[in-house]
């Protein structure tokens, strides 16, 4: 068996640490991770104190070399070149890479995209892709270029996408599928037998780093789409609704059938308006179809269970929820 690939991981989220701990396991003998790149370290938590990220973390525990550029320098790139890296693998880094960095590593720089590319190429692919109403996704194997995220690919690994997922929910079992790819990848890669095709730049599409004004919600829209925008867009940055003056955190809903809540007492023709509740969601009537809402959060309390939020806070049918146009989250030209 040939010997372990000498690897430079690059990245800053924790959705790389079941990769990270398949490569430093027995499980893996196709690479070694022989030191990390990450962001410096930031505030974080309800207390804001510095603190260091998931990966500087896990890097740590392993007393691997850990490097924290605020930008890629020509420092940088000598730290990088004094590993003597066969592969530089990046995930989830934050840091606009140089060619020359890219091209340190004896096999190059790879990156694992959290979406099926060419779809979704850009900031926010797990969050856009289930707000788009996807029921799959992937992660994407692929070279670095200079054009966001549009270096040829290798390999991908599918996951599906359930219809009541939020982004946390997809983020797991992205994390997971990284491990799958990189067990095909890896020794394909030692060998010289892992080919890349050219991305097909028509079918290319864009999302971009998310706001806490694309949580609005437009209740003409189908129930569909606006469950699939709630759930994509938690817990991050999150839809809400004005209900009796206080902003109410919506987190997974669901679609119901078009036909009205009997008893309900709600006008199901009024967008927006509150017909009742089920057995476990507060039910909404929209463009096309009732809007199961399952969790709601005041404000200062935790995210509960439609029913349980409703016994402190209960909203009569009949109540009408105000409408808010939605920014558009996709778009088929590059970002800037």
């Amino acid at each position: 068996m040939p010997a372990p690939l000498k690897l430079v991981f690059l990245g800053s989220d924790a959705i790389a640490r079941p990769l990270l701990d398949w490569l430093a396991g027995p499980g893996s003998v196709h690479a070694q991770v022989a030191g990390v790149f990450t962001q410096p370290d930031r505030p974080a938590g309800r207390g804001q104190k510095i603190q260091p990220n998931a990966i500087k973390a896990w890097a740590h525990a392993r007393d691997l070399p850990v490097f924290q550029p605020e930008k890629i320098t020509d420092e940088t790139r000598a730290q990088l070149a004094a590993l003597a890296p066969d592969l530089a693998l990046v995930m989830a880094y934050g840091h606009i890479l140089r060619d020359d960095f890219i091209a340190t590593p004896r096999l190059g720089t790879l990156n694992l995209h959290t979406s099926l590319l060419p779809k979704y190429r850009g900031a926010s692919p797990i969050q856009t892709a289930i707000a788009s109403g996807e029921r799959e996704t992937g992660v994407t194997l692929m070279r670095i270029v200079r054009a966001l995220d549009a270096g040829p690919m290798a390999d991908a690994e599918r996951v599906a996408i359930a219809p009541r997922d939020t982004a946390l929910d997809v983020e797991e079992k992205l994390a997971a599928a990284c491990v799958p790819l990189l067990a095909r990848a890896l020794p394909a890669l030692a060998a010289g037998t892992l080919t890349f095709t050219e991305q097909n730049r028509a079918e290319a599409t864009f999302c971009r780093k998310l706001e806490k004004a694309d949580g609005a919600l437009d209740f003409a829209a189908p129930a569909a789409g606006l469950a699939a925008r709630i759930n994509g867009l938690h817990p991050w940055p999150g839809c809400a609704v004005e209900i009796a003056g206080q902003t109410v955190k919506l987190g997974e809903a669901d679609a119901g059938d078009t036909s009205p809540v009997a008893e309900s007492g709600g006008d199901a023709r009024a967008h927006g308006t509150v017909l009742g509740h089920d057995a476990e969601s507060l039910l909404v009537a929209t463009g096309d179809g009732i809007l199961r809402l399952l969790q709601l959060q005041r404000p200062g309390g935790k995210m509960l269970a439609a029913l349980d939020f409703l016994r402190g806070f209960p909203i009569t049918p009949g109540t009408c929820l105000p409408s808010r146009p939605m920014p558009g989250l996709v778009t088929t030209r590059p970002l800037r």
